[in-house]
């Protein structure tokens, strides 16, 4: 029984450590440096490792996907204008 409640115990906090969410906006600021970008609702986001920022631009309406993850957004997916 010990087994089990520490088994549970343990993937709750796997599960909260990190969540997925969704965010629309036009972009406010693009920091190339540090790969974040953010949007008009003051909140920012980290663009993953590999992104091209020079397709991104200020003022462009976007839909991302991200996880938090010790306290940074981490976008997993995002959908630009076509």
């Amino acid at each position: 029984m010990r087994i089990l409640i520490g088994a549970v115990a343990a993937a709750l906090m796997i599960s909260t450590a990190a969540y997925a969410a969704e965010a629309e906006g036009h972009i406010k600021a693009i920091n190339k440096d540090a790969q974040t970008i953010t949007l008009d609702d003051g909140k920012s986001y980290k663009l993953p490792g590999e992104f091209d920022v020079e397709t991104l631009k200020e003022g462009m309406e976007i839909l991302i996907a991200y996880d938090e993850v010790g306290g940074e957004n981490l976008i997993t997916d995002m959908e630009l204008p076509e």
